[in-house]
């Protein structure tokens, strides 16, 4: 009981400190809920709808999850751009001329409300509200808030179509000049190393081993004309004579004749017609047939000179076919090792080439691939930009207009002065409080006892005159009056003479980004 009347003697004792504190505070807030001008919420509903068109039909090369869409959206909407010219548009905040953008853009962006909503197997929703003075300013920024989330909606899945079409057109484009530049290099090489392709290497291989054969058969007749030719020259010397052959009796020209027949019948076994020297021998033959037929002998040339032709001996005219035979074969022969070291030279690169050539056509199959796969690529882009140009694909829709609300939504003015009073008399009992735990003096015998461990016979309080007792409590009495009557009318002076306490409201409210 003595604790009890001592807390509430205290309390009556600091009682002035707590009235400062609790009417001052308490008086601001029944201020502003009165003064605080009625606020109009407009509010609108917006849904993100699903691709009209199914995927596995065509799908839109914008593939943004619908909750990113909607937080995208968000962001270029409250830019500090949009935010100023709708204000200034539309005339939102009372004096805005007065205000920075700074100011202006708090304002707008505590006055703007968005929500978004999504879920596992759910729609996903936004909802966007603005608080105004007025009724018809509310619902006429809403309007300008929803043409501008359309239009960043549609720019943004436009641009990205647009932006993905663009780049693989771009690189089909780059592709298929690749792709013709190395078909060009591949035919220039080919037509390059035509004798030395791997495709016809079989065909040389055959072709050389046929020319090997041949060239070993010309040597062996060269050296049996040579051994002939010796054993004839070899006969004349030691009997003076030449064995003639049967065909002796036929003249020079028709045993040239049948040499050349039998070595033309006999290369034809080995190369074809169109062999250079079958087309020699051929040529020969022909001109022997011509002279046989005419009788009219066409003398034999070596450059520009004219052999003689006289009167020939057996060993001559033996001797003599030999030799035409000899050149005839040595001729032959000197043919065939040049194309067999051609050729040969062809076989020996036909390694490197074929690995220069396999680099370049796996270059031009990897260029074709990815020249076809970005071709199919292109065309999916160029279906999902048709989609998104004409709307079809995932988008933003609205499912509940910007209204022109009929009433107020705010400011509770009951719940602002009954919470502003009850927050002023805490924070006077709280200033109390904290008094009192940084007051040392000693105020009662328990002080006494916890401070010295002495226990006090008897105390005796501070006794007042009755003349000090009336003036603590006319003092304490006008200390009341000034502080119920002064806090109403210093508020009462600032919104006559500085600012309307409204607007200080708004501007405390613009500052911390609230609304109440």
């Amino acid at each position: 009981m003595d604790d009890l009347r001592f807390y509430l003697l205290t309390f009556l004792r600091r009682l002035p400190y707590f009235l400062v504190i609790a009417t001052t505070i308490s008086a601001v807030a029944v201020a502003v809920a009165v003064s605080l001008p009625p606020a109009y919420v407009s509010q609108m509903r917006l849904v993100v709808e699903a691709p009209q068109i199914p995927t596995e039909l065509a799908a839109s090369t914008v593939r943004t999850p619908a909750l990113e869409q909607l937080q995208i959206v968000e962001q270029r909407l409250l830019t500090r751009a949009n935010m100023l010219a709708i204000a200034r548009q539309q005339n939102v905040l009372p004096n805005i001329d007065e205000m920075t953008p700074d100011e202006i853009v708090r304002g707008m962006r505590a006055r703007t409300t968005v929500q978004q909503s999504s879920g596992h197997n759910a729609a996903t929703w936004m909802t966007v509200s603005f608080e105004a003075p007025e009724a018809r300013i509310a619902a006429a920024v809403l309007n300008e808030y929803l043409t501008i989330i359309q239009e960043a909606d549609s720019e943004f899945r436009r641009g990205r179509a647009g932006e993905t079409l663009e780049f693989f057109a771009q690189e089909a484009e780059r592709l298929g000049t690749e792709l013709t530049a190395q078909g060009a290099q591949i035919l220039a090489f080919k037509q390059e190393n035509t004798n030395a392709l791997p495709d016809s290497l079989d065909f040389r291989m055959s072709n050389r081993e046929e020319m090997q054969g041949g060239l070993a058969l010309t040597e062996r007749e060269i050296s049996r004309l040579q051994s002939q030719r010796a054993q004839l020259l070899e006969l004349f010397e030691t009997t003076g004579q030449v064995s003639r052959a049967p065909e002796a009796v036929l003249s020079r020209e028709e045993q040239q004749l049948r040499q050349l027949e039998s070595e033309l019948a006999e290369t034809l076994l080995v190369f074809s017609e169109e062999n250079p020297r079958v087309k020699l021998l051929r040529s020969r033959i022909e001109l022997l047939q011509t002279e046989i037929a005419t009788g009219v002998y066409v003398p034999a040339t070596i450059g520009d000179q004219v052999i003689a032709n006289p009167e020939p001996s057996a060993l001559d005219i033996q001797i003599a076919d030999i030799d035409n035979e000899l050149g005839l074969l040595e001729e032959q022969r000197d043919i065939l090792q040049s194309e067999l070291e051609t050729l040969t030279e062809t076989i020996e690169r036909t390694p490197e080439v074929s690995i220069a050539l396999e680099e370049l056509e796996r270059t031009y199959s990897r260029l074709e691939t990815q020249y076809a796969s970005a071709e199919q690529r292109l065309s999916t882009a160029q279906t999902g930009d048709l989609i998104e140009s004409r709307s079809r694909g995932q988008r933003i829709a609205v499912i509940e207009q910007p209204n022109v609300p009929n009433a107020p939504t705010r400011p509770n003015r009951l719940l602002i002065a009954g919470g502003g009073s009850v927050f002023g008399i805490i924070a006077g009992l709280g200033l109390i409080l904290l008094m009192e735990l940084l007051n040392s003096s000693i105020q009662r015998p328990e002080d006494l006892v916890t401070r010295f461990g002495i226990s006090p016979l008897t105390t005796v309080p501070y006794i007042r005159t009755r003349q000090q007792i009336f003036v603590q409590r006319s003092l304490k009495l006008l200390m009341i009056l000034a502080i119920v009557v002064g806090a109403p009318a210093l508020i009462y002076a600032v919104h006559i003479y500085y600012l309307p306490i409204d607007l200080v409201a708004e501007k405390v409210m613009n500052r911390l980004g609230v609304r109440w």
